[in-house]
């Protein structure tokens, strides 16, 4: 799938909520299911700055494409970076840096959170979005 379908497709499952008690429920539940970061990679350098929780995030290049892992303090947090991750785990350095990212704002997330968690959310896309560029610079 490509980065717009799987955004889609995102969309598409918060739509089904009537309200933010249930999509709050959802993120939650999508940070259960977060694939967990290695804990040798639980560092100071792995730490997104910005956020109000401990957030790891975590990418190696397999081939050309970009897989990432995290994990966070907060449960609401972990939901959040997972929902990241499978947006944008396994593409390429230039899916990444040319995707777009209004599919936030579609789900209504960024409005729906405390300006802290708003400002973790900007951190945490940025962390990727760096990723990408270094990857992609190494090439």
């Amino acid at each position: 799938m490509t980065i717009k379908e799987i955004q889609e497709e995102i969309v598409d499952e918060f739509s089904m909520f009537d309200d933010w008690m249930q999509r709050y429920e959802y993120i939650i539940d999508l940070g259960k299911n977060l694939p967990l970061i290695k804990e040798e990679f639980k560092t100071d350098e792995n730490i997104i700055k910005g956020c109000q929780s401990k957030v790891w995030l975590q990418g190696e290049q397999h081939d050309d494409k970009i897989v990432f892992t995290a994990d966070s303090d907060a449960i609401l947090t972990k939901g959040i970076i997972a929902i990241l991750i499978r947006t944008f785990s396994n593409k390429t350095a230039s899916e990444i840096l040319e995707a777009d990212m209004n599919f936030i704002d579609e789900i209504g997330l960024k409005e729906h959170l405390s300006p802290t968690r708003a400002n973790g959310l900007v951190s945490m896309i940025k962390q990727i979005k760096m990723y990408a560029l270094a990857f992609q610079a190494k090439n």
